[in-house]
């Protein structure tokens, strides 16, 4: 092989390169992910086996295209066993719960629901409730907590509690 078929060989791999770079790097702000952390985690027990838990969090959609909420879903990971799904509550639920339960304390987000925006480029503060068939001392003996957020088109993300 001659020294001029290295040569357009490398120029060619460089510019493919060079192209591939651009393309990711002008459609990066297309991946709609969010980023975020739990701010906050309360519980109320509702009686010996369910307690219902409020997350205060904090989310950044960093891309170009607004986040629309299709799905908000909580899971608990506890110390030892599988992973319990919890029943979100309604707005109107978890105004309720704030209305008429105090020592859940103040409420300092509004809920996120369905249809709800994070617009591009922003940071929201928001909160979610759910109910866990559990006791409180069990939630509070947890490993973590991950909230689930899916957009109309099908991007997800989660948020996880840092411990």
């Amino acid at each position: 092989m001659s020294k001029q078929f290295w040569i357009f060989l490398a120029v060619g791999l460089a510019v493919v390169v060079v192209a591939v770079t651009g393309i990711m790097m002008s459609t990066k702000s297309a991946h709609l992910e969010l980023t975020g952390n739990i701010l906050k985690v309360r519980t109320l027990a509702l009686h010996d086996k369910a307690t219902v838990v409020v997350l205060d969090f904090r989310v950044t959609n960093p891309s170009g295209l607004p986040f629309v909420v299709r799905d908000v879903s909580m899971r608990l990971e506890p110390l030892s066993g599988d992973p319990v799904e919890g029943s979100q509550l309604a707005r109107s639920d978890v105004d309720d719960v704030f209305k008429y339960e105090k020592l859940v304390g103040t409420k300092f987000n509004d809920v996120l629901t369905l249809r709800d925006k994070v617009p591009a480029g922003q940071t929201v503060d928001r909160m979610s409730a759910a109910r866990f068939e559990l006791p409180e001392s069990a939630i509070n003996n947890r490993k973590r907590i991950v909230l689930h957020l899916e957009d109309v088109d099908g991007a997800a993300s989660d948020i996880t509690e840092k411990q």
